[in-house]
């Protein structure tokens, strides 16, 4: 039986090259690349997983900007078959982004939709849930594994404790964690082929207020010392007294 799946695709800044303006604590994002999130290329590679096992098409979604283009460009590279950029909100308000992207999921006959546990940039981890009540499609979260069969997704899930396993009809909404996968490299003729391929941008219809306030995104003082020891067995020692005061 093949399963139709969507993906839903993320595009952050580099947050490995993200540095705070020492003078106020600020992050400086400004000019930073931008790049596709880890989970993201864990869902995808999770989709193609599924598609060559039992066939269907894969849809991608990303939330953004025309610049998000990028982002879909690498999705097709890792075998994204259709994607459209959703564009006309900008913001990290789980409660709306849920609307944005169910407005479009709405549209797309889906079996499994596909995404990461949790934002890179807010960790909120709330986003799956939310789009699980709007489209009132049930959730498995933090899957580490995936199997089908007979229209039903059985995933295992990773808790606090243990793992647990849940099943679920299609359709479904299955985030998964980094352990699920490892992302394949995609070959250079598909690199090269996903760089022609259209993508559809679109702007969303949903409008609203959003309730969410940031109360502060600044890095927290730091008022270490910068001492420097050439000798590591003059350091050892002085490292060794600090760790001891701290600890009292």
């Amino acid at each position: 039986m093949p399963f139709n799946i969507i993906v839903l695709i993320k595009q952050i800044v580099d947050i490995d090259l993200l540095k705070t303006d020492p003078s106020t604590g600020s992050p400086q994002v400004n000019n930073l690349p931008m790049r596709l999130e880890n989970l993201s290329k864990n869902a995808i590679e999770e989709a193609v997983r599924i598609r060559e096992k039992h066939g269907g098409k894969i849809y991608g979604i990303c939330f953004g900007t025309e610049k998000s283009t990028s982002a879909m460009k690498e999705a097709y590279a890792m075998g994204v078959d259709e994607g459209f950029v959703i564009t006309g909100y900008q913001g990290n308000d789980p409660s709306r982004t849920a609307k944005v992207l169910a407005e479009k999921i709405r549209t797309i006959p889906h079996d499994i939709i596909l995404m990461g546990n949790q934002s890179a940039e807010s960790y909120t981890g709330i986003l799956p849930g939310r789009i699980s009540r709007i489209l009132g499609e049930p959730l498995l979260s933090n899957g580490v594994k995936i199997e089908l069969q007979d229209g039903k997704a059985k995933v295992t899930m990773a808790m606090e404790s243990e793992n647990v396993t849940a099943e679920a009809p299609c359709p479904v909404i299955i985030s998964v964690t980094q352990e699920i996968n490892e992302p394949r490299l995609p070959p250079v003729m598909q690199i090269l082929q996903a760089g022609k391929k259209k993508i559809n941008v679109e702007s969303t219809t949903v409008q609203g207020r959003t309730d969410l306030k940031v109360l502060s995104n600044l890095a927290p003082k730091s008022e270490r010392k910068k001492i420097i020891f050439e000798d590591p067995e003059k350091g050892i020692p002085e490292i060794v007294k600090a760790i001891k005061e701290a600890m009292k």
